[in-house]
């Protein structure tokens, strides 16, 4: 490894330590996997990231993707082995949730073994991707997620839009990933394809369906992707949403047939694309200011700062949004500023898509006593640099997105 890159290493930590971060190994983890992506792109070596576990029903919540967070999925596994052995006792285990489903594969004799290949990617909430133990028995209500996820298939598209009964203003979201029940309350799913059960693909979008749209139009080139695509922009338009606004909250939605068929099919994969490769667009260029903590950066990269000055080499994080002075606050030293006015008006349900990101990476203090004790790890200074990047890229979906809308709202 050339002396270069360890150089920018120990500078990035000498950074962190400056602004904020700990002298801890887990507060550099960003600096150090940068020190890893550089060293392996020349020499094509792929990197494994780190894997968070799900247990179920959101009793137990992500893990922060520490090393030992890793293991949690699999000391609910082994908990729940372990009821088999001691099948004399009346009392479950208070170290996980017993639901009564969960209760009742004990009481048929299923027995379960940790398995690393049920982990998949997973939207938990808006712009905010985890992983999940994908498990028809530790996974509370998938309905028919196992009949419509298929890991080798990346072609197949998902857009989740508020449940009937929910009370939030209609939304919707594309993703390509697994999509939590309570994305954004109570919420349904539209798969571009689905599978029999022996695991043939079936487009979910109907022949008879195409054939309403290709005489409608007098196109025949017309595709079932093109729908698919017509759909999401449709439900997106701001006067669908206002002129349905009651029928959208106790019916399926219905589509119109719009004129210009190709404009809303284009503005339906523009935002498709944009919210789906949300993780690779191209970072706003958010003015960030850091302030001080005070503290001796040679002192600390000495470790010879007591424990009352350690405290204060981590700022306390606050993760608030300023609409009015178009800031993030992040925590006690940097602020992200110059948030475009317009970034705030994209919301789903009755968050705007920035203030999503910031309710998840707030520390909170978990309710449930297994993780509050065995997992309760996480620390925004960990993940503040990861934070940065993702606000600033979702700013600019956020920005794209309300311009492609206002397009619409022009049309008549």
């Amino acid at each position: 490894m050339s002396k270069l890159l360890v150089t920018q290493y120990h500078t990035e930590v000498e950074k962190i330590i400056q602004y904020g971060g700990s002298r801890k190994e887990t507060s550099i983890r960003v600096a150090f996997q940068n020190l890893l992506n550089e060293y392996c792109k020349p020499r094509d070596f792929q990197l494994i990231p780190e894997l968070d576990y799900k247990t179920r029903n959101g009793k137990i919540v992500y893990p922060d993707g520490t090393v030992k967070d890793a293991k949690k999925m699999s000391f609910f596994v082994q908990t729940y082995q372990e009821k088999f052995e001691n099948k004399g006792q009346e009392e479950f285990s208070e170290l996980i949730k017993w639901d009564e489903d969960l209760r009742s594969y004990f009481r048929r004799g299923i027995k379960k073994v940790f398995d690393e290949t049920s982990i998949k990617s997973s939207v938990y909430r808006p712009f905010c991707k985890q992983y999940l133990y994908f498990d028809k028995h530790f996974n509370g209500r998938t309905y028919q997620w196992f009949d419509i996820y298929r890991e080798n298939n990346s072609q197949n598209k998902y857009i989740a839009f508020s449940a009937l009964g929910n009370t939030k203003p209609f939304h919707c979201l594309a993703t390509n990933s697994i999509i939590d029940l309570h994305l954004t309350g109570d919420s349904q799913c539209l798969p571009l394809y689905r599978y029999d059960k022996d695991g043939k693909r079936i487009d979910n979008i109907t022949d008879w369906g195409l054939k309403q749209f290709q005489n409608h139009y007098n196109d025949t080139t017309i595709t079932k992707l093109d729908i698919f695509h017509y759909t999401y922009a449709v439900l997106h338009n701001p006067v669908y949403r206002e002129k349905y606004e009651l029928n959208l909250k106790r019916e399926f939605p219905r589509l119109p047939f719009y004129d210009d068929f190709q404009q809303w099919v284009s503005w339906g994969k523009q935002l498709m694309e944009l919210h789906i490769n949300y993780e690779t667009v191209a970072p706003y260029p958010l003015k960030r200011i850091d302030l001080p903590l005070g503290v001796d950066v040679r002192k600390a990269c000495r470790r010879q700062v007591s424990r009352r000055e350690d405290k204060k080499t981590t700022p306390k994080a606050k993760l608030k949004a300023d609409k009015i002075n178009q800031s993030i606050i992040l925590d006690d030293v940097t602020t992200l500023k110059d948030v475009p006015k317009l970034a705030w008006e994209y919301h789903l349900g009755n968050r705007c898509a920035l203030m999503w990101i910031l309710d998840q990476y707030k520390e909170k203090k978990p309710k449930d006593p297994t993780i509050a004790e065995k997992f309760n790890t996480y620390r925004f200074a960990d993940y503040k640099e990861q934070v940065i990047d993702l606000l600033q890229r979702v700013c600019t979906v956020s920005v794209e997105t309300m311009q492609i809308i206002q397009q619409m709202e022009g049309e008549k």
